[in-house]
C-alpha cells in the first residue's frame, strides 16, 4: 500500500536527522540495558523464539531485543545504529512500520523453519531486514538520493548478505533470511510516490 508522502528535500531530511539519531540511540541503550539484566539474572531468557511451538508465536517480537552475551550484541550495535539511522530519516512512523514488518516476518521465518531444539534471539534479523530496505527502497519510491544511499549500503555491508546462506549452525541463517525478505517487502508495502520534481525521468 503507498505510504503517505513526506517532505523529502535536503531540509526535511535534515530535521528528521536529529529524531532518526535519538530512537536509535535510545534502542540500542535499550539493547544493552536488557542484556545486562538478562546477563545478571537470566530472566529474560524465556522470550528467546523455539520453532514450531505455538505458545512460542508471543516471541516473534521480543526475540529481537534479546541476545546471546555481550559479543552477540556488540556484532549487531554498529550496523543496527547505521542502518537504522539511515532508514528513518524518511520519517519515524514509516520506520517503525517497517521495523515491526521486518520483525514479524523474520520472526515467523524463524518459528517455521529453524531446527529442533534451537532457541533463536537476536536483532540480526532486523539488521539484515534493513540492509534489504534501504537496498530496494530507493528504486520503489523512485528516489535519486535513496538509490545511491542504497548503494553506498550494498559497498560498505554487501558481504554480510552471506549470511543468509546455511554456512554456520551457531548462527540462524533462517533469521538473517526471512529478516531480509521482511525488508524488501516492507519496501514495496511502505513505499511512496516522490513530488514531481525528485522522480526519475527516462525516455524510451
Amino acid at each position: 500500500m503507498p505510504y503517505p508522502r513526506v517532505d523529502s528535500t535536503h531540509r526535511g531530511r535534515t530535521a528528521r536527522m536529529k529524531p532518526a539519531a535519538a530512537v536509535m540511540v535510545g534502542w540500542v541503550a535499550l539493547l544493552w540495558i536488557i542484556e545486562a539484566v538478562n546477563g545478571s539474572t537470566s530472566a529474560l531468557a524465556t522470550y528467546g523464539l523455539s520453532p514450531r511451538e505455538f505458545g512460542e508465536l508471543r516471541d516473534v517480537i521480543p526475540m529481537a531485543f534479546l541476545h546471546h552475551g555481550y559479543d552477540h550484541l556488540m556484532s549487531n550495535t554498529v550496523p543496527l545504529l547505521i542502518l537504522g539511522f539511515l532508514a528513518a530519516l524518511t520519517g519515524l512512523r514509516r520506520f517503525a512500520a517497517v521495523v515491526l514488518t521486518i520483525m514479524v516476518v523474520g520472526g515467523l521465518g524463524v518459528w517455521i523453519t529453524a531446527a529442533d531444539g534451537t532457541v533463536t534471539a537476536g536483532a540480526s534479523g532486523v539488521v539484515f531486514g534493513l540492509l534489504g530496505y534501504l537496498l530496494v527502497r530507493g528504486f520503489v519510491d523512485r528516489n535519486a538520493v535513496d538509490i545511491v544511499t542504497g548503494l553506498l549500503v550494498l559497498v560498505f555491508y554487501g558481504s554480510a548478505l552471506w549470511g543468509v546462506l546455511p554456512t554456520n549452525s551457531a548462527v540462524s541463517w533462517q533469521g538473517h533470511l526471512f529478516g531480509l525478505i521482511g525488508g524488501v517487502m516492507a519496501a514495496f508495502m511502505y513505499r511512496r510516490e516522490p513530488p514531481l520534481n525528485e522522480r526519475i525521468t527516462g525516455r524510451v
